[in-house]
């Protein structure tokens, strides 16, 4: 057929399409080609969102990949997740910088400059335990919560910022973490701690909610990207810290809260410097999550945790899977509307049957807790120390 008239060109190919979603002796009439037009309902998605979904299938997951050596397929994955951050290895000197040292409850404190890329140094805060070294250490990463004037004092407690900086910090400490400040408290159990911003929080911003996107946009422009920077950087500090001397580099771990959920078991399949990973609400499977409602889809923050393309690879917990057999915790809050609960139990499941399969099932920790939101309160902290105690 040929159709010269733009209009009636337009229906033969509408038509055609109503006719291949319909399936075998499907009609191509009026009603199908109004059936096969294509638009956008609630969330921002795309009405075909469901087949997109259905085309997911994940080919590179343990026990789905041709792959059957454990640590070649941990290769294989590790390299197609780097293929997707759209960012380089660096191999920068750190050049450290050592800020003036004080004196808290058990630990010292002080500030500490380094490069984590050829692009500019990050400041960040340092925590050392009173004592003789070389001591487990943690790297303590911050969340997002659509709050950037601080990103590391959402987790250290600010020192020689001045008031405004400490009352912003403590607040996000009483709205999320029972007042406390979760690396002051590692600090004072033995560990080393370091927490730096990442790229539109605190001393790197800080960026707006509204300009996410374009700062995302802008570094894809420049053949980069807003989430492969942050997961190069993540991995970057991981070995910083794990060469300190007074770091034990066979005891570092990852741990962190929402968005430093997702950094902290991200970093644990990249690094290797990682011994151990704790993630407090961030782990879901990716379709249960693409759904109407969900605060995935509302773009913007997304962007700090989106890898164009890998979806067509790997799941979320495929990618934690990496990290594997390594002790890695995984918490989730009944309450928490940010995940839906079938998201979390797939992934879950996901990640039981990968560390099971390396007969490691006893270093895989994850637990849900019925009566909690999205977030890590003084108990799941207690948890989660005592955890840390036991694997590093």
């Amino acid at each position: 057929m040929r159709a010269r008239d733009p209009v009636a060109r337009r229906a033969f190919v509408v038509g055609t399409g109503a006719a291949l979603f319909a399936g075998a002796g499907a009609g191509a009439g009026a009603g199908s080609a109004v059936a096969a037009e294509s638009g956008v309902v609630e969330g921002a998605l795309p009405d075909f969102h469901a087949l997109l979904k259905d085309e997911l299938r994940f080919p590179l997951a343990w026990g789905t990949s041709p792959v059957r050596d454990f640590r070649a397929w941990r290769r294989a994955a590790r390299a197609k997740v780097e293929e997707h951050l759209f960012t380089g290895r660096d191999d920068t000197p750190y050049a450290p910088e050592f800020g003036e040292r004080t004196e808290a409850d058990g630990y010292t404190r002080e500030s500490v400059t380094l490069a984590l890329t050829r692009y500019g140094r990050v400041r960040g805060s340092l925590l050392t335990p009173h004592g003789t070294g070389p001591f487990p250490a943690v790297l303590l990463l911050h969340d997002h919560g659509a709050k950037f004037d601080i990103g590391k004092e959402k987790l250290v407690r600010p020192w020689g910022t001045g008031e405004g900086r400490l009352a912003s910090a403590q607040a996000w400490a009483d709205r999320y973490f029972s007042g406390r400040f979760v690396g002051d408290e590692l600090a004072r159990r033995g560990y080393v701690v370091l927490a730096l911003d990442a790229l539109g929080w605190g001393d790197r911003g800080p960026v707006t909610y509204e300009q996410q996107q374009a700062l995302a946009g802008n570094l894809f422009n420049l053949g980069s990207s807003l989430a492969g920077l942050m997961a190069r950087e993540d991995v970057r500090a991981a070995a910083f810290l794990a060469g300190l001397d007074r770091v034990d580099r066979r005891r570092v771990a990852a741990v962190g809260f929402s968005m430093g959920a997702f950094r902290a078991w991200q970093t644990a399949a990249l690094s290797d410097d990682v011994a151990a990973a704790a993630s407090v609400c961030w782990m879901t499977g990716l379709k249960e999550v693409m759904v109407p409602g969900n605060n995935i889809l509302r773009g913007q923050s997304s962007y700090y945790m989106l890898h164009p393309g890998l979806a067509r690879y790997l799941d979320f917990p495929d990618v934690a899977s990496i990290g594997a057999p390594r002790p890695m915790l995984f918490f989730h809050g009944a309450q928490d509307t940010l995940f839906t609960a079938q998201g979390v139990q797939v992934a879950y499941e996901k990640l039981r049957a990968v560390w099971r399969s390396r007969h490691a099932g006893e270093r895989l920790h994850t637990k849900v807790w019925p009566d909690l939101g999205h977030v890590f309160v003084d108990r799941m902290q207690d948890e989660v120390f005592t955890w840390l105690d036991t694997v590093l």
